[in-house]
């Protein structure tokens, strides 16, 4: 159990920019290149040969494949701009939260292809995908991004029908006579 204690307090020390204790001595002085070395090796730019971030993002059972290159804000969905693709507004204002959320709002153009599911889920297929493609652009934005949850699957799906029943849970209607 203390060596567990000692590894955790070794690498609370290294975070903090500190060489880790030795057992029974004080921590050292603070190693700034560490710290900077630690940091860079944690995230780091993940962009393709064209400047572009490339992430996948999924909900319900629509899957959304996402690049994100700077530009001026312009979303495309399937080949077709997004008023044309999500016609609700409600829609629209799901896929603009990341940047809403990171500051970027028309700092960077979108190309998304999504299959499956219905238009909410797409929805939030690339919004997933766009918070993920956002996070390996600029690596600095993925704390904001990911307080607001828009890093998580949401793990909810529709449950199976099961037999015997009218659909997941509901029974056929009773009839006494």
């Amino acid at each position: 159990m203390s060596d567990t204690r000692q590894s955790l307090a070794d690498l609370g020390a290294i975070t903090q920019g500190a060489e880790p204790a030795a057992a029974g001595t004080e921590a050292a002085a603070p190693a700034a290149p560490a710290q900077n070395q630690i940091q860079a090796v944690l995230r780091e730019q993940q962009i393709d040969k064209q400047g572009r971030a490339y992430a996948t993002g999924r909900r319900k059972d629509a899957v959304a494949r996402v690049w994100l290159k700077p530009g001026s804000g312009k979303i495309v969905v399937n080949g077709r701009d997004q008023e044309v693709y999500f016609a609700r507004p409600t829609l629209r204002l799901v896929i603009n939260q990341p940047f809403d959320v990171a500051e970027r709002r028309e700092q960077y153009d979108v190309i998304a292809t999504v299959k499956g599911g219905g238009l909410s889920g797409q929805a939030g297929a690339v919004k997933h995908g766009i918070a993920q493609a956002l996070s390996r652009y600029e690596p600095a934005l993925r704390s904001a991004v990911k307080a607001a949850g828009f890093l998580t699957r949401d793990p909810r799906v529709v449950e199976r029908k099961k037999y015997g029943r009218a659909k997941a849970r509901r029974s056929f209607q009773f009839s006494k006579r």
